[in-house]
């Protein structure tokens, strides 16, 4: 099992893409080139229209382990606006899944 891994909580998420951003930052990628990726989802409900916003890694991703090397946040992590995601050690994230109801359990394996 991968050490570390992120938790991304879809219930919070406001589609601000400030993932995006830092983590783009933080690796100078160009544009179009990205480590984490957030998707808009529109369905009607039936009553309303409802949109959610799904953030999700991508093989680029290497939860910025330079950064967690040094007792920093993953950038993404850091930066989120709505505090939806949670970075740690995967077996601590993996408790928590039962509590909560849209959420990912990512886990990468570094290198």
């Amino acid at each position: 099992m991968a050490k570390y891994g992120m938790l991304i909580d879809y219930d919070f998420c406001t589609g601000c893409h400030s993932c995006e951003v830092a983590c783009q930052q933080e690796h100078n990628y160009p544009v179009g080139k990205n480590g984490i990726r957030v998707t808009e989802h529109e369905y009607d409900t039936g009553e309303k229209i409802k949109i959610d916003f799904m953030p999700f890694l991508t093989d680029l991703c290497d939860l910025c382990m330079p950064r967690v090397a040094e007792g920093e946040k993953p950038a993404c992590v850091k930066h989120c606006q709505s505090a939806c995601m949670e970075f740690g050690l995967t077996k601590d994230l993996a408790k928590t899944l039962g509590d909560k109801s849209k959420v990912v359990l990512y886990t990468v394996q570094p290198g």
